[in-house]
């Protein structure tokens, strides 16, 4: 059963934490509002649609991706300040081992990091579709959207070629698609001009001719002016940027991840590390607050502000390992799971490194 002592830590803990995440709310919207502004102005964003659609959809997604900084920030925070006013001695003066009063500490941790997946997972991704959408339609530049030479192989032994494609009027030009059985060629469909309708999800091809191919070697040649077909690829893919995933909730993630498998796009490393990241972030919440406990609970003759100090240098450290080791996952150079969890367990260490030195 938690106690008074473990009541009055996750009290100090959440309390601290939600005044970070206050903080840096204001400074990230003051300063993307600094960059957007014009973009607003010039496509005349309507201000609800800013608010509603864009910011509050923007801010949890931007919180969410540091919070485990976030939470080492608040653990240092007001770790330093029981330390300065000799709590921390009076907790383990009374009797309570260095372990237990971890407890309350890695409870917190544990809540946070449990929201946290489940806004990653679940709830982000539902409201980071419609901000994806306001920025498709105020501040991306699409008539940059143009695509050439495109190669994909849209489901197994089916290879789509596509001279170029362009995002504004949905247009495409000199379309192939050949289709392979055991090694074999069997068919190929060409045409002048191909179009996407959203509406039933088909393309249009224009001006078509297919080519099957018999075993005994004969041909059969089909013509058309224009044929609606279901090619398994959806235009959206040509232009989809890295930060687009966070729309994708952890099914479609999972999706996602087997169709580029099919595909055999080099896209896939980074989908399979941000499916990893959103596993090993929550966790690095846990290994983050044991090491801020560790570092902060220590009375210092420098005060508070030198736990800051040597907290925003970790985070630094953690923060730099963390982007070297997951730009690695998503080329492919290292296999995601490894390149994602390596800082993790580093940082493990190191903190069992910090507790086993730790004054208690």
């Amino acid at each position: 059963m938690l106690k008074k002592l473990d009541w009055y830590i996750i009290r100090k803990f959440l309390g601290s934490f939600a005044l970070t995440l206050g903080l840096f709310t204001v400074i990230i919207v003051v300063f993307d509002i600094a960059e957007k502004i014009d973009d607003f102005v010039e496509k005349e964003a309507p201000f609800g649609e800013i608010i509603t659609d864009y910011y509050i959809n923007f801010v949890p997604f931007l919180l969410n991706l540091f919070s485990p900084i976030f939470v080492f920030i608040s653990v240092i925070f007001f770790t330093s300040k029981l330390a300065s006013k000799s709590e921390i001695v009076a907790i383990l003066s009374g009797g309570i081992s260095y372990l237990r009063m971890l407890r309350p500490y890695m409870i917190s941790a544990f809540i946070i990091a449990v929201f946290s997946f489940t806004l990653n997972a679940w709830i982000i991704p539902r409201a980071d579709k419609q901000r994806v959408e306001f920025e498709n339609k105020y501040t991306r530049d699409l008539s940059t959207n143009y695509k050439r030479n495109i190669k994909r192989q849209i489901r197994p032994g089916t290879i789509m070629t596509l001279q170029n494609y362009n995002y504004l009027d949905s247009f495409g030009y000199r379309i192939e698609l050949e289709h392979f059985e055991d090694g074999e060629l069997k068919s190929r469909l060409f045409g002048e001009k191909i179009k996407w309708n959203p509406e039933v999800g088909k393309w249009r091809v224009s001006n078509y001719r297919i080519r099957e191919f018999k075993p005994d070697g004969s041909e059969n040649i089909l013509r058309g002016v224009a044929l609606d077909t279901l090619i398994e690829f959806d235009p959206e893919d040509f232009f989809r940027k890295e930060e687009d995933v966070q729309s994708f909730n952890m099914d479609e993630l999972d999706q996602y991840i087997e169709l580029e498998k099919m595909r055999g796009t080099q896209d896939l490393f980074f989908y399979q590390t941000e499916k990893q990241r959103r596993y090993a972030s929550p966790f690095s919440m846990l290994v983050l607050t044991f090491i801020g406990v560790c570092v902060s609970s220590i009375k210092s003759r420098q005060g508070v502000g030198w736990s800051l100090a040597k907290g925003v240098l970790i985070s630094f450290a953690y923060l730099f390992i963390i982007q070297f080791f997951t730009s690695f996952g998503s080329s492919g150079t290292m296999h995601p799971v490894i390149a994602v969890w390596t800082p993790n367990v580093a940082f493990t260490f190191v903190g069992l490194w910090l507790y086993r030195n730790t004054q208690k």
